[in-house]
């Protein structure tokens, strides 16, 4: 048979070398060196590294590319990107976030992204950013998987037309049930508000996925209840608790039964790295907090972790460019993931540990997976993280959809190797390192 694409040569993230990958019709009909078959496109990957699709589990889609609108964030807290947030809201029109959002989408793809779990506001009676994002669902669903949450940015009670925003946004197509319990005016509204949305999701037979103690309060505690309503209602495997950030400030002993509770309940994690630590901690003077959740521990304990990035470019971050690999790098150091493992897991936490918390079908590099892969400018994934690289080519079912050209060193106009390879540079780790 032809294929419709064979990458030569390729390093896979779990260590083999010299592998074949061809595509047919979609889908990886053979992983192996030396396959010798008629091809519509042969890709020489050159010993580097073909990974699966980078997955970004946490981003805000609707509010993205906004940044300036209708003006900054000068204190830099999560509360001020709320309040602008909530100015920009009435004045934006659901053509600006669909042209917003379909830029992102270009840029995430080029940077090798695959998925996306977007929350959208449904604290909104017109719904401009269900019905926008609803329609970048469809016109990107070619090259991109967008999954979308709804999200009551400004607490299911606490908003007064938020309950019936959020069944209105369910009912035309919203995937996933979100919350906010820790903006809630009180903590029972909190608590209350898990369960209400939680048996919403077990009645409809859908995912969960809430911001969840995006805080420095130790007090804040909603992932407990989080964990209960999942264990109660049979939802084990099928809810996140994002953010967690209060987990960075509770009391030990506490933690050493909530985390088990969490184990129990096959909750899924989502720390988002570049905005924890830049939002958090905000208050305090020295020393400050790190403002990432417990992620060594959760690991620790079993717990699928997935790095989101959260924002890029609007009322509460103002860098960002799409790339979960920064994402992985901030997380790897926030986090103290030092070891050799510890760093390898982290690329882990961009690829197959958050496209497990998105329920992506034939996600992979293995025969009869979906043929959507990325060509990294790196000999295996510790150093994709260590150096950000370019993704030399992204392919979607199969076909190349993006391509960049490799990173050159100008050496070589001296007489010197073109190309370094860090490798080179690294000593040998120590056994168990």
């Amino acid at each position: 048979m032809e294929f419709d694409l064979i990458l030569k040569n390729a390093t896979l993230p779990d260590g083999q070398t010299g592998m074949d990958i061809a595509c047919a019709n979609g889908r990886i009909m053979a992983v192996e060196r030396g396959i010798n078959a008629p091809a519509k496109e042969v890709l020489e990957a050159a010993g580097q590294l073909v990974s699966p699709p980078f997955i970004d589990p946490h981003f805000h889609m609707d509010a993205t590319l906004s940044l300036g609108t209708p003006r900054m964030n000068v204190s830099g807290t999560l509360l001020e990107g709320i309040a602008l947030w909530s100015e920009l809201k009435p004045v934006q029109t659901t053509e600006q976030i669909i042209a917003r959002a379909l830029r992102y989408c270009d840029l995430a793809v080029s940077m090798g992204i695959g998925a996306i779990r977007s929350h959208v506001d449904i604290c909104d009676d017109e719904l401009k950013g269900v019905e926008a994002l609803l329609d970048v669902r469809a016109q990107v669903s070619p090259y991109l998987d967008l999954q979308l949450v709804a999200f009551p940015q400004d607490g299911i009670f606490r908003d007064p037309t938020a309950q019936q925003n959020l069944l209105r946004a369910l009912d035309m197509g919203v995937d996933v049930v979100g919350g906010i319990p820790h903006f809630e005016r009180t903590m029972a509204d909190g608590t209350a508000s898990v369960k209400y949305l939680c048996k919403i999701a077990a009645a409809r037979g859908l995912m969960v996925d809430m911001h969840c103690d995006e805080s420095d309060d130790p007090m804040s505690r909603h992932v407990e209840t989080l964990a209960q309503e999942t264990t109660r209602l049979g939802l084990e495997g099928r809810v996140a608790g994002s953010h967690l950030t209060s987990m960075h400030s509770m009391d030990n002993y506490y933690v050493s039964k909530l985390i088990p509770l969490m184990a129990e309940a096959e909750l899924h994690v989502i720390p988002n790295p570049l905005i924890n630590i830049m939002l958090q901690a905000r208050h305090d003077s020295y020393p400050k907090r790190r403002g990432q959740t417990r992620v060594p521990e959760l690991r620790a304990a079993g717990i699928n972790i997935g790095f989101g990035s959260d924002c890029v470019m609007d009322p509460w971050y103002s860098m960002g460019k799409a790339d979960m690999l920064d994402v992985a790098h901030m997380g790897l150091h926030v986090g103290q993931l030092s070891s050799r493992a510890d760093m390898g897991w982290c690329f882990d936490a961009v690829t197959k540990n958050s496209a497990k918390i998105m329920g992506l079908e034939g996600y992979g590099l293995q025969k009869g997976d979906k043929a959507d892969m990325v060509l990294i400018q790196a000999v295996d994934p510790i150093e994709a993280i260590r150096l950000r690289p370019a993704r030399l080519a992204v392919i979607r079912a199969g076909k190349v959809i993006s391509r960049c050209q490799p990173v050159i060193s100008e050496l070589s106009l001296k007489g010197r190797p073109a190309q370094i390879n860090p490798a080179d540079f690294a000593p040998k780790p120590a056994e168990g390192r």
